[in-house]
């Protein structure tokens, strides 16, 4: 290939935003060149090479943002432990048409049981596949919230929020709310509420919801808006840190 029309064929890689062909176009030729490749064939490999760097490289970048803790993956999540209803329902969420469907996800369990673990599990395998998550602790959000309502852009804010297909609020059970931080938990909730996907976490069931809403018509509300597109997984199991504990003060080195 002349000087020419090689600088010209680097410019137009470079024009059209692909990297990956323009790093690799050689050797993909010299291995066309060796195995008779046709043209389409020869074309079909460099793009394909393209698209799945795109792919890795927006992965990437979701999983950065999802602030997804990567420790608590699919491969360190001991299904064996749970009720099998419980494993078969995590198995099931995989697929993601919850997220489709504008679905909710509520786990609830004694701390220890595996819900914060599941959750990022799942959440890690479907931005894997090209979905969007964010991962926050409901207590940091809701001070995010509270703090955006101060300064005027809680519209904004709620907005930005709804750029993730899921959003994974941790603990909910911890939360002990004034009134005013109960009302922007509730305002994103109803935000959400049949647009896009909400999984939490906690640790208090429905009937003690009210130490966190404050009153019982407000969280008969926010109960209301999170079960009605849902699926309630129940993980009746023992602390899986007190049993390593456990096992660790029976075997000692």
């Amino acid at each position: 290939m002349n000087k020419d029309v090689l600088q010209m064929l680097m410019k137009c890689l470079q024009e059209l935003h692909l990297p990956a062909v323009r790093a690799q176009y050689e050797a993909v030729a010299r291995q066309a060149s060796a195995e008779s490749w046709s043209y389409a064939d020869y074309l079909r490999e460099v793009l394909e090479r393209e698209c799945q760097q795109r792919r890795q490289r927006r992965t990437e970048r979701l999983l950065k943002e999802s602030r997804l803790p990567l420790e608590k993956n699919w491969a360190t999540f001991d299904l064996k432990r749970l009720p099998p209803k419980a494993a078969q329902q995590f198995r099931g969420l995989l697929s993601g048409d919850f997220v489709d469907r504008q679905e909710n996800i509520l786990v609830f369990g004694a701390p220890g049981s595996g819900k914060t673990h599941g959750l990022c599990a799942v959440a890690q395998e479907l931005v894997r596949s090209g979905r969007s998550a964010l991962f926050t602790t409901t207590a940091l959000l809701v001070q995010k919230l509270l703090a955006a309502k101060r300064d005027l852009r809680l519209e904004a804010m709620l907005k930005r929020l709804s750029r993730w297909e899921i959003l994974i609020l941790d603990d909910l059970g911890y939360v002990q709310q004034s009134r005013e931080e109960m009302e922007v938990l509730f305002t994103l909730l109803g935000e959400r509420y049949e647009r896009s996907s909400v999984c939490l976490t906690s640790n208090l069931p429905f009937s003690k919801w009210e130490q966190i809403f404050k009153d019982a018509m407000t969280a008969a509300a926010a109960i209301d808006r999170l079960v009605h597109h849902s699926v309630i997984v129940e993980l009746n199991v023992p602390s899986y840190r007190a049993e390593a504990a456990k096992r660790a003060k029976a075997n000692p080195e």
